[in-house]
């Protein structure tokens, strides 16, 4: 931004003038507090608000500029405001005036702005010191005032504030003539604010000097600095509102002017004839009247922090100056006004865009920014200064380096830069869109506004062209009339110039810097740096940078980029006179050649260099690396066999070509080392071109070396004489093998091409498989010369060779009787014979894997060791050639049937006869990896083998239980013994009858050796007694499949109120177990195995109230027999109220004695109680007992029939109550069935009467 004038782009702000009158000196100033408030309240003022050209914050502050004693403002005309042609006159700097440097036909000058900033204030502040008599004590602490002395000192103070005023007044008069505001400052102690005369003494000095009665006056005493600043601020923000009225007024009279002038209508008037020698002087169009006061209000408006307003007057003030340069009748090319309307127009587009990127609208400012250098590009070409101009470029950088400027001020400041983020190609591609919208979903980079580096990069671009236009005009002027501002140009060092706007490009990129693109805009700048330095001649900088950029471009095979990068290296190199570098550049260059033709002139350049140079150390060979860069050759290693045997020869053949588009039959290559992997001598290709006579095929060249010889080998082998100049496209296949007697990686380690040529010997270094960027590297063998054929493998790697040892001959045999049954320990025999000739040591892994059967529980058993998954190490010993070693695995199932898989793992290594290995852990952890590198270290093998093994039920067990009900009486209601914990009493729960029938179902037969039940009595269930207790006679007994035996228990249940009333079970007190055998197809018997069935989980009987018939079997004719009737309320929280009637009929075979019908005792929630009655058969058989009827009565009130009639209540029928016969209460229910099966009892019953 410095070519252009600082006043035109700077961001205005009100002006404040400042005078600080210094204290008067004293013998002891440094003790004087005056001074030091002077001296800080100066550094406060000054550090308040900084001219810069970006300063977006809208804050109430001034631009503070301190001034002396004699200041005065510049006259506004050059007559006094006395003089009758006052009115008339124009001001100093008007296009009017003829002394004015604007007359008469200039827009603005600077120094306009100059006079607004810092020649005429919008604020006048005087810093002024409030006199103070000296203090006089008194004689005495309580002794009264000098009366005279207090007189002497009220007349000192008036006449010191009336001299106060008139200085205050004159400068008043001065500030009102501009109609700038004035306000005065006194400095006074602390002890002068207490005094009660301050009040008088202000209205006095205000009254007197004409101040205004609003933030006119203030008074500051000797604070620290922070409260010093905070005057400053306060200060600013009490005139703040006066500085505003004052640029507005400004603004007015200017929009005055404008009016008047806008009634011209602009159009083109030839001016007159003049003679010669005379000055034609054409005065100001109406179109530069309005660029002026456009202008002007677009200042005053900035002034005042208006940035809206601004914006809107300097974009009318370029549009009409656009229409002025429209014309070159009203702005001639190349004249003085001329160019001061282009620096006028490229200020106003800086102060355009910069007020478009205050309001983050960064489009428009760029958008703006563009259209103003389209438009002057179009202008340029009208005026004859083109792009064939060094002129046209100048500019063209200057506004690109100014816009990066204003970028790089505004990013230091508060200024953030849009991300440009492309739309989502999901988005995209989901719905079918127009080609229209397609494109209008990409994003030009010229229209998105970028960092600063961006616009330092476009101007160094531009001044490399303005420096060509620049020496191509230096060279058609020679002798000729030299260009408008050829001698200024000629002042200019454009590559200075290029150098400081590539560098600053080059920090703001680094700065800004996207992961993404990894550095590559950075180091194409730093390219142009180094291409800059070699253009200025500073040669060894330039190669600097080209060694750190051109790492990067090989390592991501940017080989257009390198190409031209490598050619100004090479001629830095010669400049330099280095002729390594020059060796090492030109053959990487030869690699990188387009055609044919550069490659031979490469190789001519490189011989040339060879001939006539000497290297810098002789003897020694000059290594060029071409690891990252472009080969010379085409290699490519292939082996005919993936894998060999230790000691087995593996055929290999290596392809060495030049690609189609490079000759090198003029680099003197003088031999190919190749080198094999360590172990191995190296195998040296010797050049010796074709014997005369002899045809050399053109295409493809085959050479063998036979079998790579050993290092350990005493004699070395001899070189082989092989052609080796290649034409493009030309090809020479070695073919040879090679073995080991370790196994392991084998492959080419590196191909080094030697060219030697007078002291010179350069090694080029090559991988076993690369191939030019234009080649296409495919894996394939020849097979035939006449004609040339080649097979295409279908290997991935084909550039190596595992070397293996001999897979170990073991004979595994697993012998087992299926299916498996559960709860047995299910012998598996593991067979292994060892039919190799080596001695194995052999380990086997078990790995049991996981089934999918619901409810199975699985594990192995292998030697000591016990799991449920893997099973490590169980070693089998060495066994010789011919032996055989035998293990047994067992599998145990339970739970449910299903099928069981085993994976079994066979790891085998060999040893010398007579070493042991029971203890070598180490040898364990080769056998175990199953990576290549290990078994390659070591002779192990490994065999696996799986295993499905079926596994059935053994045993099928059916659960029937049956409950009956208590005859037990019921605890009363306040029994203390029913809350002890050893209390039993089963006249809730009653007994249930678990009958329990055990089939055979496995596939075979089984020796059933014993049946036990294991009592696990619970506080809510205990076994009564059981069937299998004491002897039992049937077992050991053999059962086959679909035999079964049962057996009974009885089991008494105690449960729990909460467990009755919440319907909850009781888990089985017991379990049996059966202890088996398998019958093996040859009679004998397996190993004995167990397995427990749990007692079935019990129901609570739920009844509510019930009645229970206790009946004898039999009676005796004639005889009395008793029966009893237990009516139990089992109800939780319902009492009953219980009626009991016996029918007896004439046709009964019974006399009756007991109750016929009554009412029992209400029946309490767990409570009961008893009736009997005496029985008398008359009649012999099977005779009824006469009807019981039991029913839970409900009393109910009848409705009255009216008023005055009493209600009566009435026995009405209840509920009927279940009676239940003892005899044959018997609720079933089967295993893993809930429900319930009582028997219906309708409450007549029959007894067997015997005579």
């Amino acid at each position: 931004m410095n070519s252009y004038p600082a006043e035109l782009l700077v961001q205005l702000a009100p002006v404040m003038f400042v005078k600080l009158q210094s204290p008067p000196p004293t013998p002891t100033k440094s003790q004087d507090p005056f001074a030091s408030l002077v001296a800080r309240l100066r550094d406060a003022l000054q550090s308040q608000r900084k001219v810069a050209i970006w300063a977006p914050e809208r804050t109430r502050t001034f631009q503070m500029i301190l001034v002396g004693r004699d200041i005065r403002f510049p006259p506004r005309k050059l007559v006094p405001a006395e003089d009758p042609a006052y009115a008339s006159t124009h001001s100093l700097l008007s296009p009017l005036t003829p002394s004015s440097p604007l007359y008469p036909d200039g827009l603005i000058a600077p120094i306009w702005i100059r006079k607004h900033t810092a020649l005429v204030p919008s604020v006048f502040v005087l810093f002024l010191r409030l006199f103070e008599a000296p203090m006089v004590h008194p004689r005495s602490p309580s002794g009264p005032l000098d009366p005279e002395h207090e007189r002497d000192k009220a007349e000192e103070e008036r006449r010191r504030d009336t001299e106060l005023s008139a200085g205050i007044a004159a400068r008043k008069k001065m500030t009102n003539e501009r109609g700038i505001k004035l306000t005065a400052v006194l400095l006074a102690t602390r002890r002068m604010l207490d005094d009660p005369s301050l009040d008088s003494r202000l209205t006095f000095i205000r009254r007197q000097s004409g101040l205004d009665s609003r933030a006119a006056l203030f008074v500051l005493s000797p604070v620290s600095t922070s409260e010093l600043n905070d005057f400053a601020r306060s200060l600013q923000d009490a005139l703040y509102e006066s500085a505003l009225e004052y640029y507005t007024s400004h603004s007015k009279r200017v929009r005055r002017k404008r009016n008047r002038h806008s009634q011209s209508v602009s159009s083109y008037n030839p001016p007159p004839l003049v003679p010669v020698g005379a000055v034609s002087a054409r005065p100001l169009r109406p179109e530069g009247w309005t660029v002026r006061y456009e202008y002007k209000m677009a200042c005053f408006a900035e002034f005042r922090g208006e940035d809206e307003v601004a914006l809107k007057h300097y974009q009318d003030a370029y549009s009409t100056l656009m229409i002025m340069f429209g014309s070159t009748a009203i702005l001639p090319p190349r004249t003085k006004r001329w160019a001061e309307a282009k620096v006028l127009a490229d200020t106003i587009n800086v102060k355009i865009s910069k007020l478009y990127l205050y309001n983050h609208e960064h489009s428009l400012a760029l958008s703006h920014h563009n259209s103003h250098m389209r438009r002057f590009a179009d202008f340029s070409r009208g005026w004859g200064i083109g792009e064939e101009t060094f002129e046209y470029w100048s500019w063209m950088a200057r506004q690109h380096r100014v816009l990066a400027e204003l970028l790089e001020q505004g990013s230091n400041s508060s200024l953030t830069f849009p991300t440009n983020i492309p739309p989502s190609r999901t988005a995209v591609s989901s719905t079918p869109v127009e080609l229209d919208a397609v494109r209008a979903l990409g994003l030009n980079p010229s229209h998105a506004l970028q960092h600063p580096g961006h616009y330092y990069y476009m101007a160094a671009r531009c001044t490399e062209v303005r420096r060509e236009r620049f020496l191509a005009n230096e060279g058609v002027s020679q002798g000729t009339s030299a260009a408008p501002g050829y001698a200024n140009e000629k002042k200019v060092d454009h590559l200075t110039l290029i150098l400081e706007l590539y560098t600053k490009s080059y920090e703001v990129f680094k700065k800004y810097n996207s992961t993404t693109s990894q550095g590559r805009l950075t180091l194409w700048i730093a390219y142009r740096i180094a291409h800059t330095y070699y253009e200025s001649e500073k040669f060894d900088v330039a190669v600097r940078f080209f060694e750190r950029i051109a790492k990067t471009y090989r390592k991501e095979k940017w080989n257009n980029m390198l190409r031209p990068l490598l050619s100004t290296w090479y001629a830095c190199a010669q400049k330099l006179s280095d002729v390594e570098l020059m060796v090492t550049l030109l053959v990487e260059m030869i690699g990188y050649a387009q055609d044919a033709d550069e490659s031979r002139t490469l190789q001519k350049d490189l011989l040339a260099v060879l001939k006539s140079s000497v290297p810098v150390s002789v003897g020694k060979p000059l290594v060029v690396d071409l690891k990252e860069s472009e080969p010379l050759l085409d290699t490519m290693l292939v082996f005919w066999t993936p894998e060999v045997r230790v000691g087995e020869e593996a055929g290999f053949q290596l392809s060495l070509a030049a690609p189609t588009n490079i000759d090198l039959s003029a680099l003197p290559v003088d031999s190919v080392v190749v080198t094999f992997s360590d172990g191995y001598y190296p195998v040296v290709l010797r050049h010796s071109p074709p014997i005369d006579g002899e045809v050399a095929d053109t295409v493809v060249r085959l050479v063998k070396i036979g079998k790579v010889a050993p290092e350990d080998e005493d004699e070395e082998p001899e070189e082989i004489c092989a052609d080796l100049r290649w034409r493009p496209g030309e090809r020479l296949v070695v073919s040879g093998s090679i073995s080991s007697e370790a196994p392991g990686p084998l492959t080419v380690v590196s191909i080094t091409v030697i060219l030697a040529q007078n002291d010179w010997i350069i090694e080029m270094p090559h991988e076993s498989c690369v191939s030019h960027e234009i080649s296409r590297l495919v894996p394939c063998w020849l097979t035939s010369l006449q004609p040339i054929r080649f097979l295409q493998l279908g290997r991935n790697d084909c550039s190596s060779v595992i070397v293996r040892h001999r897979p170990h001959e073991l004979a595994v045999s697993l012998s087992h009787q299926a299916p498996a049954l559960l709860d047995e320990e299910y012998p598996i025999v593991i067979d292994i014979t060892n039919v190799d000739e080596r001695h194995l040591d052999v380990v086997v892994d078990v790995l049991l894997q996981p089934t999918e059967v619901d409810q199975a529980a699985q594990c192995i058993i292998f030697d000591d060791q016990r799991s449920s998954g893997l099973i490590k190490g169980i070693r089998l010993g060495t066994i010789a050639p011919g032996v055989s070693a035998t293990k047994t695995l067992y599998l145990v199932g339970s739970g449910a049937p299903g099928d069981r898989t085993l994976d079994i793992s066979i790891q085998s290594t060999s040893v010398q006869p007579g070493s042991t290995s029971e203890g070598d852990d180490d040898a364990e952890h080769p056998r175990s990896s199953s990576s290549l590198s290990a078994h390659a270290a070591v002779d192990s093998c490994e065999k696996l083998q799986t295993i499905v093994i079926p596994t059935s039920r053994t045993l099928a067990i059916t659960y029937d239980v049956a409950y009956r009900r208590s005859k037990n009486s019921m605890p009363a209601l306040a029994d203390l013994s029913t809350v002890e914990d050893d209390y039993w009493n089963d006249s809730y729960g009653g007994v249930a009858v678990v009958t329990t029938r055990i089939e055979c179902s496995s596939p075979c037969g089984l020796v059933i050796e014993s049946l036990k039940l294991h009592r696990q009595d619970n506080p809510l269930a205990e076994v009564l007694d059981c069937s299998s207790d004491g002897s039992n006679d049937m077992f050991p007994d053999e059962y086959l499949p679909g035999d079964e035996f049962c057996n009974v228990s009885r089991i008494s249940l105690s449960p729990r109120e909460e467990q009755v009333s919440g319907e909850e079970k009781i888990p089985g007190p017991g379990e049996y177990e059966v202890v088996w055998r398998r019958v093996l197809p040859g009679g004998s018997r397996g190993r004995q195995s167990i397995t427990r069935f749990a007692l079935p989980t019990l129901v609570v009987p739920q009844d509510g109230l019930i009645a229970l018939l206790d009946l004898p079997s039999a009676a005796t004719l004639h005889v009395s027999t008793p029966i009893h009737l237990t009516v139990r309320n089992r109800h939780p929280s319902r009492s009953a109220n219980v009626t009991v009637t016996l029918d007896l009929d004439p046709s009964d075979a019974f006399i009756v004695a007991g109750l016929r019908n009554g009412r029992l005792p209400i029946l309490l929630p767990g409570s009961e109680e008893r009736l009997s009655w005496n029985l008398i058969p008359i009649e012999c058989g099977h005779v009824k007992i006469p009807h019981i009827k039991v029913m839970d009565v409900r009393r109910a009130v009848q409705p009255s029939h009216g008023a005055g009639v009493p209600s009566t209540e009435v026995d009405v029928e209840g509920e009927a109550i279940k009676v239940v016969d003892l005899r044959a209460d018997w609720n079933t229910v089967s295993a893993g069935n809930n429900s319930v099966a009582t028997p219906q009892q309708d409450g007549t019953s029959t007894i067997l009467v015997l005579p």
